[in-house]
């Protein structure tokens, strides 16, 4: 029971008193031959503390790979790992380049104590490091008639493999980068940079262009959506004519009567004078022939009814109209006359 006690006392340094002081991914994988950047946070009390990177699943047992305290990891970009500390964002990362396969497991961002009571502050993280194919981005877009970029990475040991970029559901639709590393025509550019990435570039895009292809490399391949969206519409608003301008209508001036003009306006009148007359006194004429013919068939026609009525007065003397003649003045109304 006392040896129970003591190993008790001695593991309670080790035991951090408050957890997720430092903080980083959970997992982070990465192609072969590519890198990694890491960021491990930390409380802003640990901004003077020494910083580290190191690999393995416990911290007594974890092989250092860099320190914040040591000067040879100066060149992120060269440098096999890397650390940087940044104080004002209360973070340190961690580069790693050039991965293999075999550098795969747990890494650990830790901060220094320096106090054998107390035992560092560490987060884990796990790196994948994988062979074979992946794309920055899974789905591109672009408009009808421009163009789009699919960035295909693959691991070290495809760098010497045939690139391709094919259609789904047609390897005869394949372009193949060739031994240069290169393929361009009207619609398709390939490019290989020889590290990690090939690059295609869809130009002058066409609705047809839409649909799914394969980023190849060796036997490896990934998936690429493209997506067209039509050309936007570039019709102009019809706008309305102008109104016409109110421009002012010249008018020239009255010419004045002279003696000459009058003249001829005189002949002409006395021309339409005479006209007038003579018109006026056949209408007259016409009329007053016309009121004397009615006058005459109505005294007759007077005469004849009281004809009429003496003889219906006395009807012993129709018979002596059997040989009188008859005279029809008016065919329309059977007027008649006897003489």
């Amino acid at each position: 029971m006392p040896r129970l006690f003591i190993l008790t006392l001695s593991l309670l340094p080790w035991i951090p008193v408050v957890p997720c002081w430092v903080t980083t991914q959970n997992e982070v994988s990465v192609l072969e031959g590519g890198s990694i950047t890491v960021p491990c946070r930390y409380d802003p009390k640990y901004a003077n503390h020494v910083k580290y990177w190191c690999r393995g699943s416990m911290r007594e047992f974890c092989t250092s790979l860099a320190r914040t305290d040591e000067t040879s990891s100066t060149n992120p970009s060269k440098d096999k790992v890397s650390i940087f500390d940044d104080p004002a964002q209360e973070m340190f990362t961690v580069t790693m380049n050039n991965l293999k396969e075999t550098e795969s497991g747990w890494y650990l961002c830790g901060v220094e104590l320096g106090n054998g009571w107390k035992a560092d502050d560490v987060a884990y993280t796990k790196v994948k490091v994988i062979h074979g194919m992946s794309v920055e981005n899974g789905m591109v877009s672009g408009e009808e008639g421009s163009s789009v970029t699919v960035q295909c990475l693959y691991s070290e040991r495809f760098r010497e493999s045939e690139k391709k970029w094919c259609r789904s559901g047609g390897w005869s639709s394949c372009l193949s980068a060739g031994s240069e590393g290169s393929y361009e025509d009207t619609s398709v550019a390939i490019s290989d940079d020889r590290t990690g990435t090939f690059t295609v570039t869809l130009k002058k895009l066409q609705m047809r262009d839409a649909g799914w292809y394969l980023c190849s490399a060796g036997q490896q391949q990934v998936a690429v959506q493209v997506q067209v969206t039509p050309r936007a519409s570039t019709t102009e608003p019809v706008t309305s004519p102008p109104p016409p301008s109110q421009s002012a209508v010249y008018l020239p001036p009255p010419k004045p009567i002279t003696k000459e003009s009058w003249s001829s306006h005189r002949y002409m009148l006395e021309s339409v004078a005479v006209c007038s007359s003579l018109l006026l006194l056949v209408g007259l004429a016409v009329l007053a022939r016309k009121l004397w013919i009615l006058h005459k068939e109505d005294s007759e026609l007077r005469h004849f009814k009281g004809m009429k009525e003496r003889f219906s007065d006395n009807p012993s003397g129709m018979g002596d109209l059997q040989h009188v003649p008859i005279a029809f003045h008016n065919k329309a109304t059977m007027d008649v006359r006897a003489y």
